[in-house]
C-alpha cells in the first residue's frame, strides 16, 4: 500500500470524505492535486494537508459537472503532477425529496453533479491515465444505490447510476490497465448530518432502524479518516491492482454486494 510519489487527483476535496482522503494522501507521500467547488475550505484543507505532509498538495477549482472545468483543471494537474496515476472521486451533493414531490430542478441538480459529474470526472481521468499505463479511479456509490429510500429519491438514483457506471467503465477500460472501483462509505460528514437535519421525524426513525440498528461492528457511522482513509490508499496502490467493476462497501457492516 505504497503512495510515495503517486500522482493523484481528489475531488470534492474541501469537506468530509474528500478532505480526509486529501490528508491520507498526503501522510502516505503522495502528490495530490484537490479539487472542489469551495475555493475557501478546499484551499484551507489543501494547505493544511501539505504543511503536515510528506506528500505535496494543490488546490484547484472545479466544477465535475461542467466538462470545458474539468478538462481545464485535469490538464492543469497532469501537467504539473507529470501524469496521473489515481483518480478519487467523491464529490456530489444530496437533497432530500420523495419520489412524490421531487421535482425536475432537484432530480437535474442532483443527476448533473453525482452522475455527470461521475462521467466527465473519470473520462478524462482515463484520457490521462492510459499514457501511463494505466491507474486507479475510486468513485463513491451508496448504500442508498442499493435500497429504497423515499426521503432521498434522487440521491439514491443517482447512486444507482454510479454502480452501473462503474462496472461499465471497468469492463471498457480494463485493457488499458485502468481499474474502476467504487466505495460504499457510511461516514460522520457534514453531507450525512444535513440530510440527517432535513429528515422528518417519521425518515429518521426508518432510518435507524435501518442504519443505526443494523450495525455489525458497534457504531452508526464511521470517521472519514480513521476508517476510510486506509481503504482509500489501498485502492490508489498498487496493492489492488488486480480488483475492478466492485463495489466496496465502508460501512460498518450496514450493507452487502453482490
Amino acid at each position: 500500500m505504497e503512495l510515495q510519489g503517486k500522482r493523484i487527483i481528489v475531488t470534492g476535496s474541501a469537506r468530509g470524505m474528500g478532505a480526509a482522503t486529501v490528508r491520507t494522501y498526503a501522510a502516505a507521500g503522495a502528490n495530490v492535486y484537490a479539487m472542489d467547488l469551495n475555493d475557501a475550505e478546499g484551499a484551507e484543507v489543501a494547505a493544511a494537508a501539505a504543511k503536515a505532509g510528506p506528500g505535496t498538495v494543490e488546490y484547484l477549482h472545479v466544477d465535475v459537472a461542467d466538462r470545458a472545468s474539468v478538462e481545464a483543471a485535469f490538464q492543469q494537474a497532469v501537467n504539473s503532477l507529470g501524469g496521473l496515476d489515481a483518480l478519487a472521486h467523491p464529490a456530489a451533493i444530496h437533497q432530500a425529496a420523495n419520489p412524490t414531490d421531487v421535482t425536475v430542478e432537484q432530480w437535474e441538480a442532483v443527476f448533473s453533479v453525482n452522475v455527470t459529474g461521475t462521467m466527465l470526472t473519470n473520462q478524462i481521468a482515463h484520457q490521462h491515465m492510459k499514457p501511463c499505463g494505466g491507474g486507479s479511479i475510486i468513485n463513491f456509490g451508496s448504500i442508498s444505490g442499493q435500497r429504497p429510500e423515499p426521503s432521498a429519491a434522487a440521491y439514491s438514483a443517482t447512486k444507482g447510476a454510479v454502480h452501473s457506471w462503474t462496472r461499465c467503465a471497468a469492463g471498457e477500460w480494463g485493457a488499458d490497465n485502468v481499474r474502476v472501483n467504487a466505495i460504499l462509505p457510511a461516514m460522520a460528514t457534514p453531507m450525512y448530518r444535513q440530510a440527517r437535519a432535513e429528515m422528518s421525524e417519521e425518515a429518521a426513525t426508518i432510518a435507524y432502524w435501518r442504519n443505526e440498528y443494523t450495525i455489525s461492528l458497534g457504531q452508526a457511522y464511521g470517521d472519514p479518516d480513521e476508517d476510510l482513509g486506509p481503504v482509500m490508499v489501498f485502492f490508489a496502490s498498487d496493492a489492488s491492482r488486480f480488483i475492478t467493476g466492485q463495489l466496496i462497501p465502508v460501512d460498518g457492516g450496514q450493507g452487502n454486494v453482490r
